[in-house]
């Protein structure tokens, strides 16, 4: 694979790094960018979540799917958009339970790397996508790597929180066997997307349970303003 791992994420995802999926991974990655397609995000940008929350920093973990896959929306982080992009739809309905959970009014941007620099760990499903198709590059060895990536936070001692939001999500963390032993916090939820947003997402107030626990365990809460 081309993307460059983050030392701090090394030991947790060398092993599945090494796998003959994921080198097919990033051999397939090669091949589609020399058929002319265009891959969100760009080469460099796609471990981006990893890079700006090292494992021994996490203390959220909020899932998605996959990125954003229209031009210029998607920069490595789930859910955010880089400064000057009009904000998704998923992501105004996040921004709006912001609001009415914790009072923080909403932005008029989307980019979350705040987050990310305090420890919430905003990663997808698949890393990448193809333009204008969404979902395209679920199983195709991505799955691995950020499975990897989150059993390695459930694994460390120190009590974390996991977001999770629509059934995927819930399905992804279903696999992660030390999700199961307690001392996380894990909030479920329907997904912020507009089709589903107002199934329970909407007063589910995700936000305000995570710092509450954050700060029962000695860990400190997190800035949620932007």
């Amino acid at each position: 694979m081309a993307e460059q791992i983050p030392d701090s994420w090394r030991d947790a995802l060398g092993p599945v790094l090494a796998t003959p999926a994921a080198r097919q991974l990033g051999g397939w990655l090669r091949a589609q960018e020399d058929a002319g397609k265009a891959i969100y995000p760009p080469r460099g940008m796609r471990l981006r979540a990893l890079e700006l929350t090292p494992l021994d920093t996490v203390k959220v973990v909020i899932l998605g799917q996959d990125p954003y896959h229209g031009p210029g929306q998607a920069h490595g982080l789930s859910f955010s958009v880089p400064p000057g992009v009009r904000q998704p739809p998923s992501l105004m309905n996040m921004l709006k339970e912001l609001h009415s959970d914790c009072g923080i009014e909403r932005p008029d941007h989307g980019n979350l790397e705040s987050w990310a620099s305090q420890g919430v760990l905003l990663l997808n499903n698949a890393l990448t996508v193809e333009a204008g198709q969404a979902g395209s590059h679920q199983q195709r060895g991505w799955e691995e790597i950020t499975d990897a990536a989150i059993a390695a936070v459930a694994a460390r001692p120190q009590p974390s929180v996991f977001i999770l939001w629509g059934s995927h999500a819930q399905k992804k963390a279903q696999r992660i066997d030390a999700l199961k032993n307690g001392h996380h916090l894990v909030i479920s939820s329907p997904h912020p997307s507009p089709l589903s947003a107002h199934r329970g997402f909407f007063g589910s107030r995700p936000f305000s349970q995570a710092n509450r626990f954050l700060e029962e365990n000695g860990r400190g809460a997190i800035d949620w303003s932007l």
